[in-house]
């Protein structure tokens, strides 16, 4: 066998102990008793240090040389395939077994603390569990940047969107900045000179909402023969490719947010579904990064699913989906206002009910304060305040508690520090991608009011999903839309859909 050989036949084990842990993460958020939780955090620790042990075996040292020794031999997916492989063990070997095992138990202590505390507004509680979780996030950051050459929160960016940098990222979100704020308030001046959307009147029952969820999921694409939906305190997206798991969590007051975060997560598991299964459980056929990965969630959910095209197709739908609870006022349900309901712009507390026109403004505070953890400037305790700050310089809004401010995500409780910038580079990209398909696909307006969304899924299979890995973010977004990554295209989609 040569070394690559035996490379891919290792990253295929790694692969699959992976596999094992997400399905046990989604266990452990959608239908875990809580008494488990003791348990499953050793679980899960145990696998992250056997893929650590076995990332760090000096074997694979070896043979990552010997491959590389023989790279004229191999096919361009391998020879990316290989690329991949070692910026893994790069930043697998960052670290101490030690490390990765402490980090593991105190993420998930955090995670099951935030829970509770969030509900319960107890920063207190979320403070005890977190500092010394950010203490190890900080230990991997600097760990990470001595292996890369890299800053230490780049180097966190590089385990989410391999690529990116803060030098890049800030003048992207600095030509934001510079032009939401009076984007905004022309928005904001238009939409108050306009009656009002109706808001259909609830109750709209769980099982109906699911149902209606279902109904859309299968329409865009989702197989029920490869995963699942389910309820869970914060919606995601987990699994594997052959089993995607999607969660959402239900307002039966407001139907729409429910739906909306299904919609969002059907994006992100189609992204799964579509990558090339004859290169699934190696590293080359993993999604290329989590800005394109948010890019597929925020594609589907704010460029597709907000759009006149797709409300005019789901109105009907999800008329008669609560008609029988005798929820449906006049004139709630009609398209137009169902469309004005779902571009309606406010600034608001949280970001998952953000509009698409705000929500840069909760990921730069996001990413303002998490560069500031990482350099030591802002401590654990000090967080509530400082979100508060952020808040009113980003949004002008003053959280009223704890649980609508800094206690809302869930990613700094897991340890995920360095991927929030994600979701505005996923929506820069998604975006460029969609101008791109709506200028390659003549009849696509029409196709999404049909409900017909297979020309869509075959545009974004052919440029995106196929290409997994292959390509670096950068190259790929290029390759598929002809230009690097701008802020042209999320412009000039703001421009036609609010002002225009």
């Amino acid at each position: 066998m040569s070394a690559y050989a035996e490379l891919e036949q290792r990253f295929r084990r790694l692969a699959n102990l992976g596999g094992a842990a997400a399905v046990l993460q989604w266990d452990w958020a959608a239908i875990m008793p809580t008494g488990g939780a003791e348990a499953r955090a050793a679980q899960l620790a145990e696998l992250d240090v056997i893929r650590h042990e076995l990332m760090t075996d000096a074997v694979l040292a070896d043979l990552l040389g010997a491959a590389e020794s023989a790279r004229a031999d191999l096919s361009p997916w391998q020879d990316a395939n290989l690329t991949e492989m070692h910026h893994r063990w790069t930043h697998a070997n960052a670290l101490p077994t030690e490390l990765v095992a402490a980090f593991s138990t105190a993420a998930s202590a955090c995670e099951m603390v935030w829970r509770e505390a969030r509900s319960s507004n107890d920063f207190t509680a979320f403070q005890k569990t977190f500092e010394p979780l950010l203490a190890l996030i900080r230990e991997k950051a600097e760990a990470k940047s001595a292996a890369f050459g890299l800053a230490p929160y780049d180097a966190l960016i590089d385990g989410y969107d391999p690529g990116f940098k803060c030098a890049e990222i800030d003048v992207i979100f600095d030509d934001l900045a510079a032009f939401l704020p009076d984007f905004l308030a022309q928005v904001l001046d238009k939409q108050a000179r306009a009656p009002a959307p109706l808001r259909p009147e609830g109750p709209f029952p769980v099982a109906q909402q699911q149902a209606l969820s279902r109904a859309l999921m299968e329409r865009l694409g989702f197989d029920f023969d490869h995963g699942r939906l389910d309820e869970s305190h914060h919606p995601f997206c987990g699994g594997v490719s052959e089993d995607v798991r999607i969660t959402t969590r239900y307002d039966e007051s407001d139907f729409t947010t429910s739906l909306m975060a299904v919609l969002h997560e059907t994006g992100h598991a189609l992204y799964e579904r579509g990558l090339p299964a004859v290169w699934r459980r190696q590293p080359v056929g993993d999604a290329r990064s989590m800005s394109l990965h948010e890019s597929q969630s925020l594609l589907m959910e704010m460029q597709v699913c907000r759009g006149v095209e797709f409300i005019s197709f789901a109105a009907p739908l999800m008329r008669e989906a609560f008609s029988a609870a005798d929820t449906v006022a006049e004139g709630a349900f009609v398209p137009e206002n169902l469309h004005r309901l779902a571009i309606n712009v406010a600034p608001s507390y949280i970001r998952v009910d953000a509009d698409e026109v705000t929500y840069p403004a909760h990921i730069m505070l996001r990413y303002s304060l998490e560069k500031a953890m990482i350099a030591g400037d802002l401590h654990a305790a000090d967080l509530p305040g400082a979100w508060q700050d952020g808040m009113q310089e980003f949004l002008g809004l003053t959280p009223r508690n704890d649980t609508e401010g800094c206690l809302q995500d869930i990613h700094w409780a897991g340890g995920d520090v360095g991927y929030f910038p994600s979701y505005t580079l996923g929506a820069l990209i998604a975006a460029q991608l969609f101008e791109s398909a709506r200028r390659d696909i003549a009849e696509l307006p029409a196709d999404i009011a049909a409900g017909e969304f297979a020309p869509l899924m075959t545009w974004l299979g052919d440029a995106v999903h196929s290409q997994a890995s292959r390509y670096s973010s950068q190259d790929l977004i290029e390759r598929a839309t002809g230009r690097p990554l701008e802020t042209d295209a999320f412009k000039a989609h703001l421009k036609a859909r609010y002002l225009n």
